[in-house]
Order: structure tokens, then sequence, then C-alpha cells
């Protein structure tokens, strides 16, 4: 590895397998000329930090990187935001505008949660995807730009496609290469390692001393299951330093329902919205703590598959028709 390409893999902290495995994906991808680069992961994994490795690892680190949460924009302005607008194009629109894409030629556009672009601006960037050339809202004249795109979705992207909700051309446009970032819970005693960097980091930001987790926290911290993944915990943290006093992190600094959740054996939820199946408790009952189990484990197969159908039926150890039949039973997919 690459001085230059270590330098930004030291954002992506943790020794778990899947975490090696996904740094040296982020370097063979972050050098080759791919133009679209999809990211998978619950909320809080780190989908963005991931993209900016990508950006700082590869030829492009010089331009742009461009960042828009496609969830947080609403729907009327998106189209100017990404491409930009002529003098004139609508009510308000007194100067030209250069858009997010235009801005970041020879860069990276990242598109957080591609999911919520509404359909009529997801064949716009199809379009886009296909031809590298787009128009100003307003405009007549194409604009040629280059630039690579990485897409981030906490959804499962094939299900969203079967439910309308997604188009299936840039599914499969965007799907060229794909990156999976495993939740928190799935990485054993990463949780210690990431622990330790944030006290460190906050003892820092915070004149602080705070030594480290004591045992009692370290075994909880590694029974929980982390709904908000890795920015829970930075968040638990930072709260810690600034309201406690002590020199170690103690179980009496800890939210009650992170102790409610260890005692029970269950968490609240999981960062995908699902409760988890293997912990759910006798009085679910039987048939939904089942069907909970088994669209949790089909999800999971999915995920690890890039959302092949064909690969996550032989992990299952299932055939193709079968897993479809399931998923369509379970509300996976629709009909």
């Amino acid at each position: 590895m690459d001085r230059a390409m270590a330098q930004y893999n030291d954002g992506l902290i943790g020794q778990h397998e899947s975490i090696r495995t996904l740094r040296s994906l982020i370097e063979r991808v972050a050098k080759s000329p791919v133009r679209t680069v999809l990211i998978y992961g619950e909320t809080g994994t780190g989908k963005g930090l991931v993209a900016r490795m990508l950006h700082r690892g590869s030829s492009r680190a010089a331009g742009e990187f461009a960042e828009i949460n496609c969830a947080a924009i609403p729907a009327g302005l998106m189209e100017s935001e990404l491409f930009g607008h002529e003098k004139g194009a609508f009510t308000g629109a007194v100067e030209r505008k250069i858009g997010l894409i235009e801005a970041a030629d020879k860069g990276t556009v990242f598109l957080d949660e591609i999911r919520e672009m509404e359909l009529t601006l997801q064949a716009k960037l199809l379009t886009l995807l296909d031809t590298h050339q787009f128009r100003r809202v307003g405009g007549v004249r194409a604009t040629s730009v280059d630039v690579r795109y990485i897409a981030a979705t906490n959804k499962v992207l094939l299900s969203e496609v079967k439910a309308g909700h997604f188009r299936e051309d840039l599914y499969y446009r965007l799907q060229v290469v794909a990156l999976n970032i495993a939740p928190l819970r799935d990485r054993g005693e990463d949780v210690l390692i990431l622990a330790r960097h944030f006290i460190d980091k906050f003892n820092r930001q915070y004149d602080r001393r705070i030594k480290g987790l004591s045992d009692e926290v370290a075994q909880i911290f590694l029974k929980y299951p982390w709904p908000g993944n890795v920015r829970e915990l930075e968040n638990l943290l930072e709260r810690i330093f600034i309201l406690e006093d002590d020199d170690i992190v103690l179980p009496s600094h800890l939210p009650d329902r992170i102790l409610r959740a260890v005692r029970a054996g269950t968490s609240t939820a999981t960062g995908g919205g699902h409760a988890d199946p293997a912990q759910l408790p006798a009085e679910a009952g039987f048939h939904p703590a089942t069907a909970a189990f088994q669209k949790a484990l089909i999800q999971r197969a999915l995920n690890e598959a890039n959302n092949n159908l064909q690969q996550a039926a032989a992990a299952l150890k299932i055939s193709r028709h079968a897993l479809r039949h399931q998923m369509l039973k379970l509300g996976i997919l629709d009909a």
C-alpha cells in the first residue's frame, strides 16, 4: 500500500477481516478507472468515510469532492443542485448557477442515500452516466464532464427495484463495483478498538485524561448490537466526555436503553430497521420470530452477494427459485 493510500485508510479503524478486506478493495477501486461505485451499509457505518477514501486515494484527489444527500434536499431543488440552472430558468433564478456535477469536473460526486432520489431525476442521472453530458435546468447546450460517481444506500436496492422505487437500469449501471460495510455488531472486538480511538480523540479535543473502558463496560460494548453503528459509539463517548468526571468509562455513564438491551439479550432495533431475530424473546411468538430470522438472514445474504440472487441462494444452500419464493413470501420482493 502506498503512503498516500495508507494515510486515508487510517480513517477506517478496525482489524476485523471484513474491514481488512474492505481496505484492500478501497485501494484497488480507488486506483482503477471505474466511473461508478456503489456503497452498501447501515446508517452510521461510515459510507461517507469510504467515499472520501476512494476519492483521496484516486488520481482525482486534486479535484473536487462534491457531496449531496438525496434525502435532505426537496425534489424540486435537487435537479438544480446537481446540474445547475440558467438565468431565468424558473422564478428566483436571477443568475446562472453551476451545479455540483459541473463543479466536480475531474473529481468525484458522492450521492448519499441514492434510493431517495425521485424517479424522473434517476432517469436524468442515468443519461449522465451513459453520455457524460448534462444540461443545466433551462439550458439547451450539453456540457461534458469527467466525474467519478459514488452512490451510497442503507437499503437493499434490488428490493427497491422490485417495489418500483428505483430504476432497474440505473441499479445495474451503479452496480458495476459494489462495496459492503459490515455493521459494527458483526465486527467483534473492533468495537473496543474504535472505543480506544475515540477516547484518544476526545482526550485531545476536551483536554481530558480518561484512561479507557472499565472491564464491565467493555463486556457491555461487546454484547450490545449498536443499531447506530460507529456513529452511535462515537456520539455516546463524546457525551460521556462532556457530562461525566471520572477518569474511566463506567456502566453508570451508559444510557438505560443500552443496559436494558444487554440485560434482555436483545436490541431495541438494528440499523437496518429490523429486530435481531436471534435475540428475540420467546414471548415474541414462534411464527413472527421465525419470519424475522428468515428475513434478516436473506437480507444479509443479499448484501454479501451484492444483491446477486444466484450467489445469495448458493450461500443459503437453496435454489434461486426457492430464494425468490421466500423473498416474495416475506415481503422483500413484490410480486
